[in-house]
């Protein structure tokens, strides 16, 4: 009977995954931001095959202008643009899911636990939420980053362990639903383990609204590193970034004159930031229960 009950359940998650992947696909937006992101993210990933040059090596003359050699010209110390550009992309990238994985295990473990729990673990922890919750979030980013010495794995620990509190009131507003269906009453009399119970039967079905929030803190993840690194809070020279390549184009006469050094860091910024909330839109409509397209 159990191996019945269990190959029923498998088939209907094959059935919603694949009208989930359907619906997916039907929206135009989100197929085409999701091959954009897939081919942004293979061009980081193989950077060292894509290019001849080192991103920290001079290859040219001193902010030279794109040309056959330099096809994004060279920066204000004579390195490859293009490929400092791939491998700022790849840091990016890292810090915004890296930031983003930290955030969401932090806050499905503390939405689970308060959310289905209930009594005073409930209000410490989500007391503490409304704490961190209630500093204006630029500023907690900004006396984080201050407090502790800049670097990549410094901004990927910072951004992960803001962000979590908004997963955990998402979670934990589903926990609060979902304890009360008889699936949940009948595990607990049944005397399932709770952890069978948070992870097999309540988690799963609240995967959906999480993976749908997680593309919007990737989104600012990537935002909030290219700030810091504009800043000088965040990833340090000459580890290339998004934002410390802005960095070096705050002068009028490179905004005015050299292009090359602002405008393709920029661009890949707006491309990411685009392409991952268009997918966010296209997942949220898909696993959204009154779509029946």
């Amino acid at each position: 009977m159990a191996q019945k009950q269990s190959a029923a359940h498998e088939a209907m998650s094959r059935g919603y995954i694949s009208t989930v992947a359907r619906r997916f696909r039907r929206h135009k937006l989100g197929m085409v931001s999701l091959c954009f992101l897939v081919v942004l993210v293979s061009l980081a990933l193989f950077a060292p095959f894509l290019t001849p040059y080192d991103p920290n090596k001079l290859v040219g003359k001193f902010a030279a202008p794109p040309s056959l050699q330099n096809l994004l010209g060279t920066d204000q110390v004579g390195r490859d643009v293009l490929t400092r550009l791939l491998y700022a992309t790849r840091v990016s990238l890292l810090v915004g899911f890296a930031a983003t994985g930290i955030a969401t295990v932090v806050g499905v473990v503390l939405g689970l636990v308060s959310g289905y729990f209930g009594g005073w673990v409930d209000m410490i922890l989500m007391r503490f939420t409304d704490m961190v919750m209630s500093f204006p979030y630029i500023l907690l980013v900004l006396v984080a980053a201050a407090i502790f010495k800049p670097g990549l794995w410094n901004i990927i620990l910072i951004l992960g362990f803001v962000d979590w509190p908004g997963v955990a009131r998402l979670v934990r507003g589903n926990v609060l639903s979902l304890r009360e269906t008889a699936f949940v009453k009948a595990d607990i009399v049944a005397g399932m383990p709770t952890r069978h119970t948070l992870f097999s039967e309540i988690l799963p079905n609240t995967i959906a609204p999480i993976l749908v929030y997680a593309t919007s803190v990737v989104a600012i993840s990537i935002l909030d590193e290219a700030a810091l690194s504009f800043l000088g809070m965040g990833v340090q020279p000459p580890t290339a970034s998004l934002g410390n390549m802005l960095n070096g184009a705050q002068s009028l006469t490179i905004l005015t004159s050299k292009p090359w050094l602002w405008a393709p860091p920029g661009v890949v910024i707006v491309l990411l930031v685009l392409c991952i909330n268009f997918i966010g839109d296209a997942l949220r409509d898909a696993v959204d229960p009154r779509n029946i397209r």
